[in-house]
């Protein structure tokens, strides 16, 4: 596991190496938390590439950048291969010579074997670039599902950056930090900024299941991947029950393969358990597991965590996050380098840093939702579809004026709304933070000019939408998550907090062999009336405990409700009230301070609208106005250079 960082530069002369190495080297620092084993860096004509290393597999001979057979092929990599052994003899058989017993330089190889296809070959998560000195050719991948990160950008004089991390980008001199509106748009719906925006102009994520090309000075993106939602023959339950069972026993095996100490997060629900399950049976010793829990018995999930401890004998260890932990937001706010709403940032970090303590790998329960349909709100929705049947001229002639004309906070005005929509936008609408309707108080006239009347990330949710075409209304909406949700909240939530600590975290239930097999099981299987997950559950209900097993859903939430009308209280009510907040002109102040004041006043709970524009206010002083010199690494004695 590691950071990856790196540019092309067409200007570059061999009189401009030393200073070209010196901010390849700058880059690098930045990401040092993502690797603090080893820094390699490859610095020859026009390219500068490098990486950051936490040591996990072939601790003596891993160290980047390497080449295979030729080379003209360098190649720096993030993440795991977990196929690598079996494909390392496939290539050795067409004449391919190893010199590590790394995952790293089996990637190099494939791609001299196969060139971009290479990756229809590979079964883990990575982010890589191989740069082809002979041809003058950067080729950059990422995983399918986006379980590793990559930014790049092309910057007006004709220089190609790229990096892990958004922060590794900016220490370049040719990146401009222009904030995207629509991105920022996007960020105040949904809690994150979607793919493949990113918040700053110019600058994009590489969207999952793709591949980029950077040859004379142009960028080529081409989908390699996806999700595929198509209308297939169906069998007979118990004929998917039994393939079901031996994708994930395979997955979580494929994921216990470390040179280094490995273990579990297990938060107590059915994922996590199931998870921890397959491994307890997999490994011959007793699995480390570590569990979060809070004081407030509401989000408490200790209760069951211990359960599925006790049930598969594993060596267990708790953490109790309390209001203080609130303390820490501003190094989430360095570590995320986007605005990131997602309040279980705080637990998520904790629990990594904890099990740092005792493991280097950790697995996780993530992705379950997204696949089987465990999210509440696909029951939500399916409750409020019946009411899509009512005329058009009614939902949007009377029920969407009448919600309109109710004052702000007033019962029913939401839900009012939310259900007087067509299918999609009261989707949409329901996962908001801030809705469209709320949107044209929240926003200041100046910022609804620079918006255009646009809503970026509703019309990318629609196109997606679009394109699933089975006939059963859950499975557009599980393409939407698995596109939007999985990779831009879920994926970089647990990316960033355990990398923030050094800690590889592994997503079995995401491993693409699995999602190609679930794809193709019928929605009625997954959201089966108003139970969620049933054909998962039925999956494992030989393995994890009944009591788990008909759990009510509860979600890995954080008692912020509570830490806002307390501890951080003051801090966001100065936060959002102070001068250099207000002037910078993208809110209408009346309409902020009515949100701090039916929530001050327990009239409304705001906590999430407020926690969604405190992040964001404390992202734009780190990364606008104090240039995100926040958390900056200095690790000098790691760098090796290649020239």
């Amino acid at each position: 596991m590691c950071g990856i960082a790196g540019f092309i530069d067409r200007r570059a002369s061999v009189a401009a190496r030393e200073e070209r190495a010196s901010l390849l080297d700058r880059m690098l620092r930045r990401i040092a938390h993502r690797g603090p084993d080893d820094q390699g860096m490859f610095v020859e004509g026009t390219a500068a590439l490098g990486m950051r290393r936490l040591s996990i597999i072939d601790l003596a001979g891993g160290h980047q950048p390497l080449s295979g057979c030729d080379p003209a092929l360098t190649l720096v990599f993030n993440g795991e291969i977990y196929n690598y052994r079996e494909l390392q003899r496939e290539l050795e058989a067409r004449g391919h010579s190893f010199r590590t017993h790394s995952d790293t330089e089996t990637i190099a190889h494939a791609y001299e074997e196969f060139g971009a296809q290479c990756v229809d070959y590979l079964r883990g998560m990575f982010a890589f670039a191989i740069w082809d000195e002979r041809a003058g050719r950067l080729f950059i991948a990422r995983d399918r599902v986006g379980k590793k990160p990559l930014y790049y950008t092309l910057t007006p004089d004709g220089t190609f950056v790229f990096g892990s991390e958004l922060k590794t980008l900016l220490e370049h001199p040719s990146v401009t930090r222009e904030t995207n509106p629509d991105a920022l748009d996007a960020y105040l719906s949904f809690g994150y900024v979607p793919d493949p925006l990113s918040i700053f102009r110019g600058i994009e994520k590489l969207p999952p299941g793709h591949h980029l090309t950077v040859e004379g000075g142009r960028v080529r993106v081409e989908q390699y991947w996806d999700f595929s939602y198509e209308p297939v023959e169906e069998k007979r339950e118990e004929e998917y029950l039994e393939e079901l069972r031996a994708l994930l026993d395979e997955a979580v095996r494929l994921r216990l393969v470390s040179d280094v100490p490995l273990g579990a997060f297990l938060s107590g629900g059915v994922d996590s358990s199931a998870v921890v399950g397959l491994m307890s049976r997999a490994m011959s010793q007793p699995v480390k597991t570590f569990s979060i829990g809070f004081n407030e018995d509401t989000y408490n999930e200790l209760k069951y965590a211990r359960v599925a401890a006790k049930a598969f004998g594993t060596e267990h260890h708790e953490f109790i996050v309390t209001p203080d932990i609130c303390e820490i937001v501003d190094e989430l706010v360095w570590h995320f380098d986007e605005p990131f709403a997602d309040s279980s940032a705080i637990p998520t970090y904790m629990v990594s840093k904890m099990a740092r303590e005792y493991v280097t790998v950790v697995l996780s329960g993530d992705g379950g939702d997204e696949l089987f349909a465990g999210y509440t709100r696909y029951v939500v929705d399916r409750k409020r579809s019946g009411l899509a049947r009512l005329p058009r001229v009614v939902r949007e002639g009377v029920m969407q004026p009448i919600s309109r004309g109710l004052p702000h906070g007033a019962w029913g005005r939401n839900y009012l709304r939310n259900v007087s929509l067509a299918p999609l936008e009261r989707y949409i609408d329901s996962i908001s933070i801030f809705t469209e309707l709320n949107k044209g108080s929240l926003y200041a006239s100046d910022f609804k000019a620079r918006l255009r009347g646009n809503s970026a990330g509703t019309e990318m949710f629609r196109k997606l939408t679009s394109q699933v075409k089975t006939g059963d209304a859950v499975d557009p909406l599980l393409y939407l998550d698995s596109k939007t949700y999985l990779p831009g909240d879920i994926l970089t939530k647990v990316d960033r907090m355990s990398m923030a600590v050094s800690l590889e975290a592994r997503v079995p239930l995401l491993d693409h062999k699995l999602i190609e097999f679930v794809t193709r099981i019928p929605a009625s299987l997954k959201l089966k009336g108003l139970e969620t997950k049933y054909i998962f559950k039925r999956a494992v209900a030989d393995l994890v405990p009944a009591e788990i097993l008909h759990r009510p859903k509860q979600g890995f939430g954080v008692p912020v409700a509570d830490w806002i009308n307390l501890q951080l209280r003051e801090r966001i009510h100065e936060t959002l009230t102070e001068q250099r907040t207000r002037e910078r002109g993208l809110f209408d102040t009346h309409y902020v301070n009515l949100l701090l004041d039916e929530h001050e006043r327990g009239r409304r709970d705001h906590s999430t609208a407020l926690w969604s524009l405190l992040m964001l206010e404390l992202w734009q002083r780190t990364f606008v106005d104090g240039a995100g010199a926040h958390g900056a690494s200095e690790t000098s004695n790691l760098a090796s250079l290649t020239i």
